[in-house]
């Protein structure tokens, strides 16, 4: 199954003001990375979020939200938001502006 080109899109136009940002396909989806880390993708119908050790735990106890975990080995530090959890436009905007708040701490690749 290839990726929600539908949340692609979204995720595009939340970003589209932001410098930076490359979009690269890995996962068998597509990955939005900014300033060279990973920052959001999508994984067939799920958003991919990284938010880092400290808000991965918390993101774990929310509704619609799991471990990525693609192969049996879960990354930590990031999480699979699944579709019921990025219905409205809000909540992907929130997903995004958590994971930019982790990212753009991390050093440019």
């Amino acid at each position: 199954m290839p990726y929600n080109s539908f949340i692609a899109g979204g995720i595009r136009d939340l970003l589209a003001h932001k410098l930076n940002i490359e979009e690269k396909k890995m996962f068998g989806g597509i990955g939005f990375l900014l300033n060279g880390n990973m920052l959001v993708g999508v994984w067939k119908d799920s958003l991919i979020v990284r938010l880092g050790i400290d808000a991965y735990e918390q993101a774990l106890m929310e509704p619609n939200v799991k471990e990525f975990d693609l192969t049996g080995r879960p990354m930590k530090g990031w999480v699979m938001v699944e579709p019921e959890g990025i219905e409205e436009d809000d909540q992907l905007k929130t997903w995004i502006e958590r994971a930019t708040k982790f990212v753009e701490t991390l050093p440019a690749k």
